[in-house]
């Protein structure tokens, strides 16, 4: 004979809804299949490449390809907010480009002092920002065209404004970021590390804050999140700005990596991070997609094109092999939203 107690039928209700819970709180915390499509990629990549040349697998060399992804690694931030809205922006090399020859023409020619000249060359992107929010959210013009405009208008004023030459004999504070600190036998950017630190706040700041959840809520159903009473024009409008303020910080470590002020600089950037983004598994439709995964995607776009140079492939391919990833990762996401 058992001396336990039966239990009553509302226990024993209560004991199968908690061993439910705890389940589904495991398979929670358990990461999806989907979401370890980039991490898989990325290990493909680097053993297909660790075949190909002995260099690849050196820590220097993974150090070399996270200083050649610092750039475009920070302005895909920037765009994985605007993708998550269901939006896209197309003119965020053009606007790095411009705040780079913002912050140092008036830190050479204006005689400004450069941590001013940084602050101005940041508020130009943040500025092309809210002009591209504003045309999105107040004349409801699509993202796709207005980026698009506003692309070739940054452009055009970073040419006259610059009198298209490269401005060159920059003060020190511009070009700290592109300095290195030794940990042991390798050589880390502080750019790199400063960019490591930015994803690590979004990560934060997208995942456990209300503004984070509210961009995922308009990118999901902006008309549903509007009646909930999220003022989804100012979600979008505040999407826009920081995007600017991202490329700004990316404008300043492009010139820390060059040491110049490059009025022809962004100029597949916006692809490039586009690709990250989309890699990154981040969806095109928006509301779908995390921070991470677009660094993984800006990784995996490194990594081929060091790899591919590594084993003497022509740029020309690098450049063909990172379109067919985009055009793999966006049919996969489509896939996945019909399936879903």
């Amino acid at each position: 004979m058992s001396d336990a107690t039966p239990l009553s039928p509302a226990a024993a209700a209560i004991v199968s809804t908690s061993s439910a819970s705890a389940g589904l709180g495991l398979r929670h915390r358990l990461p999806k299949p989907s979401s370890l499509g980039p991490v898989i990629a990325l290990l493909l990549a680097c053993i297909f490449f660790s075949f190909q040349s002995d260099r690849f697998l050196s820590i220097e060399n993974f150090s070399l390809v996270l200083q050649q992804v610092m750039v475009v690694g920070t302005i895909a931030i920037g765009q994985t907010m605007v993708i998550l809205t269901a939006g896209i922006d197309l003119s965020c090399g053009m606007v790095m480009a411009l705040g780079g020859i913002v912050m140092t023409k008036l830190a050479t020619a204006g005689g400004m002092n450069p941590y001013l000249a940084i602050a101005c060359g940041i508020a130009a992107c943040m500025v092309f920002g809210l002009l591209n929010g504003l045309l999105v959210t107040r004349v409801r013009l699509p993202a796709f065209i207005v980026t698009l405009g506003t692309m070739n208008i940054a452009f055009a004023i970073t040419q006259l404004y610059s009198n298209a030459q490269t401005v060159t004999d920059l003060p020190s504070a511009m070009t700290w970021f592109g300095s290195t600190v030794s940990v042991g036998d390798v050589e880390i950017n502080y750019g790199t590390v400063l960019m490591l630190g930015l994803y690590t706040f979004m990560w934060w700041g997208l995942r456990d804050t209300r503004p984070g959840r509210h961009v995922y809520a308009v990118g999901n159903n902006p008309e549903a999140t509007r009646l909930t009473g999220i003022a989804t024009d100012k979600v979008l409008l505040g999407v826009y700005v920081v995007a600017g303020l991202f490329y700004g910080i990316a404008a300043l470590l492009s010139v820390a990596r060059t040491g110049v002020g490059d009025p022809n600089a962004g100029q597949t950037e916006n692809l490039d991070a586009i690709t990250a983004v989309v890699l990154g598994g981040t969806s095109l439709f928006g509301g779908r997609g995390v921070i991470v995964g677009t660094l993984l995607g800006a990784l995996i776009v490194g990594v081929f094109r060091n790899g591919l140079t590594l084993m003497g492939v022509s740029s020309v391919y690098q450049v063909l092999i990172t379109g067919a990833l985009v055009i793999l990762a966006v049919a996969t996401d489509e896939l996945s939203r019909k399936k879903g």
